[in-house]
């Protein structure tokens, strides 16, 4: 009875579920690849069969190794992310098609994807625990600094369009800042769950709301000083504000407490006004967005409003559902393939095309946080909440720009944009949340199959060998006693003394990868199993 209500209970993997959505992303990339080559040269294009048989190999490729790896994992995140992946890459090509000179861009961005997807499969196999992260804590952290300040180099960085947020070597070139974020998330996620019980118990209380000791505004002060230094030194405005907001959601998380976005927000708007009066570049910015219809801002060279305008345009001339793939006109936008893609997809895919690109990105935060209440330690939480609220803060960034709701500021909408430093490290954070979920829904006798590697600690053990050694002693010193006193030997063999001896299953277990934690709300013992089924 209790084998059929546990089997009952177990968590389905769901991998043929996975295969079937993934061979409906295939089949609509394709078209919409095909669609491009009909709508422009009334053909279809001659590379379509080698271009469906590379992004199918990608495809069944890490979902081969999602179930042999993370056979639990989420299976939504891959399926969204091949047709959103594939979607640009039809789009590139219909930009590609439509300049004077044949850039064969969409090439280039399937050999980024095939960069991506590998380090996404290298990222699932070699990381058996998200845990293991968090002993990497500040190590993270410098790397951050480090891949943040590399633009800054002389002969490495590269100014592109104002902003110095790339090195080039030879001919590549890279924005370490994409690898940053991540490396950023996994600081924060570990610096805030040992720190979690300072920022939380302790402050004042203003209006109802408990605010923060003095001795506590240390770690947001940092985050925002060096989000602007980001936005002073390499002049991008997205990135800083891509930090900060990171920075913000996940201290929200961890503590549950309003006066931290309240603060955040205040920090945010001090430094964006301090901004707008000191750097001439933030100032274009706010101009082209408040004045992008006036005849001045519109012909301002450079950094007039004639990209926005013309973005707005075109999403206008595609209406409700489009002017269809390949019949619209959106090389007339500047970077109509990278920065202004959802504007491209607007025109040709309509309103209704842009909701459902809009859909796909809700979907990936949605698993990512529910992901996030599953897990049961407080670092893949934090993690997995940060991870996705940066994919959830790049797209609103990016679209909110782009529809004129607030200033450009730069970023690429995620595996729909041109760009290969963006598109491997969202490949990156894909697979980090393929890890976390299979961890989230694993049932933890499955643990001992090697997914998690199961040893004794060695505290435990050591604990375990003293009692051994005591209960030992005190048997030999037993025994010893009874032999100088006759007299008691038929009371011992009538009632002969029990010794409970210590099995190996009485000693505490626990991952490899566990550590000692700073005592707190959430925090279990160690012999607890920290992973799990659905709760």
């Amino acid at each position: 009875m209790s084998d059929s209500v546990s089997q009952a209970a177990r968590p389905r993997p769901y991998r043929l579920a996975e295969l079937g959505l993934i061979i409906l992303a295939i089949v609509a990339s394709t078209s919409a690849y095909a669609l491009v080559g009909l709508g422009v040269d009334d053909a279809m294009p001659t590379d379509i069969y080698g271009y469906m048989a590379w992004l199918t190999a990608l495809a069944l490729l890490i979902h081969i190794v999602v179930w042999w790896k993370a056979k639990y994992a989420d299976p939504v995140l891959v399926p969204i992310a091949v047709l959103l992946n594939g979607l640009g890459l039809a789009m590139i090509h219909r930009v590609d098609l439509g300049r004077v000179e044949f850039l064969d861009s969409a090439t280039q961005q399937l050999i980024w994807m095939t960069l991506g997807v590998g380090l996404a499969i290298a990222v699932l196999i070699v990381l058996r625990d998200h845990r293991w992260l968090r002993r990497y804590t500040y190590v993270s952290g410098f790397l951050a600094l480090f891949f943040l300040l590399l633009p800054l180099i002389p002969g490495l960085g590269r100014t592109i369009n104002g902003a110095r947020i790339w090195i080039g070597i030879g001919p590549l070139s890279f924005q370490p800042g994409e690898i940053a974020k991540i490396l950023l998330a996994i600081f924060f996620a570990g610096y805030l769950v040992a720190y979690r019980d300072q920022l939380v118990l302790a402050g004042p209380k203003i209006l109802g709301i408990r605010f923060p000791r003095l001795r506590d505004f240390g770690p947001i002060v940092i985050a925002w000083i060096a989000s602007v230094g980001v936005l002073v030194f390499e002049r991008d405005l997205g990135t800083s504000l891509l930090f900060f907001g990171l920075f913000v959601a996940m201290l929200y998380v961890a503590t549950s407490k309003v006066s931290w976005i309240i603060i955040g927000m205040s920090f945010f708007a001090a430094g964006a006004v301090l901004a707008t009066l000191l750097f001439s570049h933030v100032q274009q910015r706010i101009d082209g967005w408040l004045n992008a219809l006036t005849a001045e801002e519109y012909n301002k060279t450079p950094g007039g409003s004639y990209q926005l305008v013309q973005g707005l345009f075109g999403m206008a001339n595609g209406g409700l559902v489009g002017t269809g793939l390949g019949e619209g006109r959106p090389n007339m936008v500047p970077y109509a393939e990278s920065d202004f893609i959802y504007a491209s997809f607007g025109e040709e895919l309509g309103m209704a095309g842009l909701f459902v690109i809009l859909l796909c990105y809700l979907l990936i935060f949605e698993r990512g946080i529910r992901t996030a209440q599953k897990l049961r330690d407080g670092f893949g939480t934090l993690l997995a909440a940060g991870l996705s609220f940066t994919i959830a803060l790049q797209v609103f960034v990016v679209v909110g720009g782009v529809t004129r709701l607030i200033p450009l500021t730069g970023l690429t909408t995620p595996f729909l944009a041109q760009g290969g430093s963006s598109l491997v490290a969202n490949w990156v954070i894909i697979a980090l949340l393929l890890r976390m979920s299979d961890n989230a829904r694993r049932p933890v006798d499955e643990f001992h199959t090697g997914v998690l590697k199961i040893t004794e600690d060695p505290d435990s053990t050591t604990a375990s060998a003293r009692r051994r050694k005591k209960t030992a002693d005190d048997s030999d010193r037993t025994d010893a006693v009874h032999r100088n006193n006759p007299s008691d030997r038929t009371s011992s063999d009538e009632s002969p003394t029990t010794v409970h001896a210590t099995t190996p299953a009485d000693e505490a277990v626990t991952t490899n990868l566990s550590t000692r934690r700073p005592s707190g709300p959430d925090q279990r013992p160690t012999d607890e199993p920290t992973q799990g089924g659905d709760r």
